[in-house]
């Protein structure tokens, strides 16, 4: 698991792998962000990198093995994860703009508090995921297997979860607007308090 080192300038937050400095005063976060970019796109696996805060631009996640990584409150923009496995991460309140998660195996991770639009998760692994308090739109699903996650009191729209394996899948108090659920087995989701 990641390592967290505090930041040098004594914020409080903790600093980037391979810095002193958090991402607020790293002297170019935009130059950080490339940084551990490039390190991704040089390595097929990632073990322990913390990465918060970080603006990740069009960069080349996919077909890459992650291994405990922190990239809480980061920004992903255009961004490509398809084909990737990932183990023990940390995305909680960061925000993904138009980034395919396809095709991935995905388990143990926590996307809670993110802000996900207008990304793709299909046919994918999506198994004890944490999207509790995501606010989630124009994302599909689709022919995936969510086994065990979590939506706990996310916002939903305008999303699909067609042809989904939903068991165990616990959507406690989300608000849920234009969801496609066709094929899924709803049946052993849990949408209820009640049902719990």
């Amino acid at each position: 698991m990641f390592t967290l080192h505090p930041c040098a300038a004594g914020c409080g937050r903790t600093a980037i792998s391979g810095s002193h400095l958090c991402a607020v005063h790293a002297a170019s976060a935009q130059d950080e962000a490339r940084r551990i970019g490039t390190y991704i796109l040089e390595h097929t696996i990632i073990k322990d990198i913390n990465a918060p805060g970080l603006n990740f631009v069009s960069t080349d996640f996919s077909n890459r093995t992650f291994y405990g990584c922190n990239f809480m409150g980061s920004s992903f923009s255009m961004c490509l994860f398809t084909g990737s496995l990932m183990r023990m991460c940390f995305f909680d309140f960061a925000r993904f703009t138009n980034c395919d998660f396809s095709r991935g195996d995905l388990q143990f991770l926590s996307f809670a508090g993110s802000a996900i639009k207008n990304c793709t998760f299909e046919n994918s692994e999506l198994i004890h995921l944490n999207y509790g308090g995501a606010a989630i739109t124009d994302v599909t699903f689709n022919n995936s297997n969510l086994y065990n996650s979590r939506f706990i009191e996310a916002e939903l729209s305008s999303s699909d979860f067609i042809d989904c394996n939903l068991k165990k899948v616990f959507f406690l108090n989300a608000k849920q607007e234009n969801l496609n659920f066709k094929s899924s087995n709803t049946a052993e989701a849990v949408f209820e308090q009640e049902e719990a």
